[in-house]
């Protein structure tokens, strides 16, 4: 019989990189968003290096545009071993988790957006704090959230206020909220139950969780650079290191 991990323990994972990088054209004509490298490396290996790290031992990666370059890319990689989701018709994010749902086990499962960097800050390692805070008992879902001045290549107005309790509140109707949603999170799998086959996204089921008062966050306080865009891949290159893989004019083409 298969049980859930121990409190603070996350064994499975699941990147979310089956988007098609429309904003970050024409980059993404010839290779995956998850294969666009930042400093000399993708940001799947990079993202898929700090779940290993964090203990993950399996991960499901979602594709669809150039899926198969995804698949023999994390072909020639070791830990964590990686199972490819394809999905011919875009399901969004939570649709995309729930089809790969089975794979996930029985506990707590991180899932991870397909086009984040971050740098883990003075308080150790991101996915570690967030798989330490956890408490499948109180939470349905834990988000890293970071401040928005330490939000690189990102200009938008924030998600969520954070609680004193720890708690996440929507911005609404306000014209600013305090925090941005890293794309960094633990689910609990019973957040899924009695989701319908398809495309939706997890925002559906943040709502859900907000209204239940188990939706919590927790917040970094390092670097969090967002490169889906053009821009944020210059601000990401700019503060990791120039040159993508070391030629000049060839911004975010790997090898």
């Amino acid at each position: 019989m298969n049980r859930p991990p121990a409190a603070g323990i996350v064994r499975t994972a699941m990147v979310l990189a089956a988007g098609r990088g429309v904003r970050l054209r024409p980059i993404t004509e010839d290779r995956p968003k998850p294969l666009v490298t930042v400093a000399g490396r993708a940001i799947l290996d990079r993202t898929l290096d700090a779940l290993a790290a964090a203990g993950v031992d399996a991960c499901v990666v979602n594709t669809h545009h150039l899926g198969r370059m995804i698949a023999a890319h994390v072909a020639r990689r070791g830990r964590p071993a990686v199972r490819i989701s394809p999905e011919p018709r875009l399901l969004d994010t939570g649709g995309g988790v729930l089809k790969a749902r089975p794979f996930l086990g029985d506990g707590p499962f991180f899932v991870v957006n397909g086009d984040v960097l971050w740098d883990e800050g003075p308080e150790g390692p991101a996915l570690a704090r967030l798989a330490a805070g956890f408490d499948p008992v109180r939470m349905d879902a834990l988000l890293l959230v970071v401040a928005r001045e330490r939000a690189v290549g990102y200009d938008g107005p924030g998600d969520f206020t954070l609680g004193g309790d720890g708690r996440l509140h929507r911005r609404g109707a306000a014209p600013a909220a305090s925090h941005v949603f890293t794309g960094l999170q633990v689910l609990n799998p019973a957040l899924l139950a009695g989701c319908p086959e398809g495309a939706f996204s997890l925002n559906l089921l943040y709502d859900r969780a907000i209204t239940a008062r188990r939706l919590h966050g927790l917040a970094h306080a390092g670097r969090w650079y967002h490169v889906g865009t053009l821009d944020g891949l210059d601000r990401a290159e700019a503060a990791l290191g120039a040159g993508g893989d070391g030629a000049p004019g060839a911004r975010g083409r790997g090898p």
